[in-house]
């Protein structure tokens, strides 16, 4: 089933600390949005890539698709102020009411079987998350670090991407939100607080976000493994 992806990769990564967007960091012998965008690349399910970028980096990032030979790059858009406002810029650009995906450019090992599972549950539903159930306790905690509520583990997933949903249902919720100024965690909030359903598809744990300088070892110990590659 043909896919469009859109790549919000405008965000700086501070808490990487590395002086520099994330995106452009060397994870072994590449940049890791490179990683990333190879794996649609090589996907043939996927029919368009759409990169939303920070103002300053869309001709590097334009470069970037040249060099690794990733033609599925349609587009490299300016991004927003939010996550939110940059992934409504690049819905703008699809026409067609098929199945949109949005993955974080820092999720460079995310696996085409996953992709294909969130794809159908979405055509089916209209709305679907890739996650993980947690395996560590959850505690709410008060401000002055007292335990407010220990919550039912089984019931929690950390939720990944990519998200996927038929456009006219994200478009949708992303349109009601801006006029009713909500702003939120990530895209499935969006259909949900439009009182819209989101189906959970189960991912694995190698799915990680690289946000952290020890997340880049682990996406080191990752690729010498050869799990994903």
């Amino acid at each position: 089933m043909q896919y469009t992806v859109i790549i919000p990769a405008a965000g700086q990564g501070k808490r990487m600390g590395a002086g520099k967007n994330k995106q452009f960091i060397q994870v072994a012998d590449k940049p890791l949005i490179v990683h990333t965008l190879e794996v649609f690349q090589q996907h043939d399910a996927c029919s368009e890539i759409i990169i939303v970028a920070n103002k300053d980096e869309v001709a590097e990032m334009q470069q970037l698709a040249q060099s690794y030979q990733i033609n599925k790059v349609s587009n490299v858009i300016q991004g927003g102020s939010e996550r939110q406002y940059s992934v409504e810029r690049g819905l703008e650009g699809i026409a067609n009411d098929g199945i949109v995906l949005i993955h974080d450019g820092a999720r460079p090992f995310i696996k085409v079987e996953h992709i294909e599972n969130v794809v159908q549950k979405a055509y089916e539903v209209g709305a679907a998350v890739l996650a993980a159930p947690v395996k560590d306790t959850i505690k709410r905690v008060q401000r002055s670090n007292v335990v407010e509520e220990t919550l039912e583990r089984s019931s929690l997933w950390a939720v990944q991407t990519p998200q996927a949903f038929r456009l006219s249902i994200i478009k949708a919720a992303h349109h009601h939100a801006i006029h009713t100024n909500y702003l939120g965690t990530d895209d499935a909030s969006l259909v949900e607080y439009k009182g819209g359903q989101v189906v959970v598809v189960e991912g694995d744990y190698l799915n990680i976000k690289v946000t952290t300088p020890e997340d880049l070892l682990f996406a080191e110990a990752i690729l010498k493994q050869g799990e994903i590659k």
